[in-house]
């Protein structure tokens, strides 16, 4: 039969999994215009962060 040796700790079996997390994604949309956008980044399409337009007009940027 295949028994373990010895007991894996907590701290080895959670090293082993460190890797196993999923992946966030690296886009979210944005909330005024729909593109995708960096979160915490001014939207490229519409120039607004956090409900507030910051750049006047993002087409020249």
């Amino acid at each position: 039969m295949a028994v373990p040796k010895s007991k894996i700790s907590k701290s080895k079996r959670n090293m082993r999994r460190s890797h196993d997390a999923l992946i966030i994604s690296a886009y979210d949309e944005c909330a005024n215009c729909g593109e995708l956008k960096r979160p915490h980044h001014v939207c490229g399409a519409c120039g607004h962060y956090n409900d507030r337009e910051v750049i006047d007009n993002a087409d020249a940027a």
